[in-house]
Formats: C-alpha cells, structure tokens, sequence
C-alpha cells in the first residue's frame, strides 16, 4: 500500500480502552518491525470526568498520564488535546499524585499545562503535531500559528518548552 506509518486512537476511560490499548500495542509493534512510524491520538472519554461544569478530559494531569501510557506502548507522535485546566485527580478523586505536581511542579497558565503534557512523554521524547485547527483558521492566520510553532524549534535560546 506505500504506507509510511501507522495511526490510532485510544479513548481513556471509555468501556472499550482496555482492548483499544491492547490492540494498538500490538499494532504498533508490528508497525515498527516493519520500519513504519506510530502515531497515537490520546483522547479522555468519559462522562464522569466532567464534575461542578468542569471537564477534566481537558486536565494537565489526567491528558499527561494518558500520554505517558501513550509513550509506553512506544507511539513515536502521540495527538492530544490542548490541557484547559488541572487537577482532574484531585477533583474526580481519581488516580494518586503527590501534591507537588499542583503546587510546585505545574501552574495554571497554559503554557506549563503544556509542559507538564509534554513530561509526561519521557521529558518531551516523542514528537510533536500540530493539530486540524491550524488548518480551519483562515489561511494567513492558520500559517502565522504553524510559524510560531515553528520558531520555536528553529531558536537556539529556547532549551526547554
């Protein structure tokens, strides 16, 4: 067929993640036998994540572990969602993390609930892709995102994003 890599998406938390992570696993090792590349979308699913209007399905935290498990199963790009907010173990009363990862470690801006997604994939070892919405913006604007990211790989002085 020509293809170059293989792609798959696992929805944490839904009744179906459990085979989902299995079968991708499986996929993937095949994939890279064959000299293919792995991409993962890793999105939460799961009514129970939302709780007081919140959606924690958008939470450093809980996107991040989700990641990690992403990373694991040796996807080599891994999809998600940008993180709205954090703290989705402690609200949902879901999971354990040391307090240091709310007080120390991560704050509320964006771009740390970012970094915080990022760490969760082996300190940033998997690649990155830019999502559709770059794409569904009017077509100046949607180049003007994908330069700024961009830049950001080509500025030497940046060592940690």
């Amino acid at each position: 067929m020509g293809a170059a890599g293989v792609g798959a998406t696992v929805y944490f938390g839904s009744e179906h993640s459990d085979r989902q992570l299995r079968e991708v696993t499986e996929a993937f090792a095949r994939a890279h036998q064959l000299g293919m590349f792995t991409v993962l979308w890793c999105y939460l699913r799961n009514p129970a994540f939302k709780k007081d209007g919140i959606d924690y399905a958008v939470s450093a935290d809980l996107t991040g572990q989700a990641n990690h498990l992403g990373v694991t199963i040796e996807a080599d790009i891994v999809k998600q969602k940008q993180a709205e907010n954090n703290g989705g173990y402690r609200a949902l009363a879901f999971g354990k993390t040391h307090d240091l990862v709310y007080d120390r470690l991560t704050t509320d801006h964006p771009i740390d609930l970012t970094r915080w997604q990022v760490a969760n994939c082996y300190m940033g070892r998997t690649g990155l892709i830019t999502g559709r919405k770059a794409f569904q913006r009017p077509t100046t604007e949607g180049i003007q995102l994908l330069h700024a990211v961009q830049d950001v790989y080509l500025d030497d002085s940046i060592t940690i994003a």
